[in-house]
């Protein structure tokens, strides 16, 4: 569920975006290192903006494979030790 709200919310902020740059077709000057280039507003936007999700996306996708990997390595140093990884009942009434 939480993902479903995140992606709503990622997918709103796409579109105020795009919303907000076709009101200003104006061009804007991008200097980078080496050259400069004159391009339309929205279109930066849009770089810019999907730039940053992907760059996101990468951080969470290796911080999630980076917690798997610890995870699994766990329960594979649990099951060496002959330790079960069911959960312990609590048998106090």
């Amino acid at each position: 569920m939480r993902s479903f709200i995140a992606i709503i919310l990622v997918g709103l902020c796409f579109v105020l975006a795009l919303i907000f740059g076709a009101k200003n077709e104006q061009l804007v000057t991008v200097s980078y290192f080496i050259a400069e280039g004159e391009y339309r507003l929205p279109l930066v936007l849009a770089v810019v903006f999907f730039g940053g999700f992907m760059l996101s996306w990468l951080f969470a996708f290796f911080y999630i494979a980076k917690l798997k990997l610890a995870l699994r390595k766990a329960h594979k140093l649990l099951s060496k030790q002959g330790l079960s990884n069911k959960p312990v009942q609590d048998k106090t009434v």
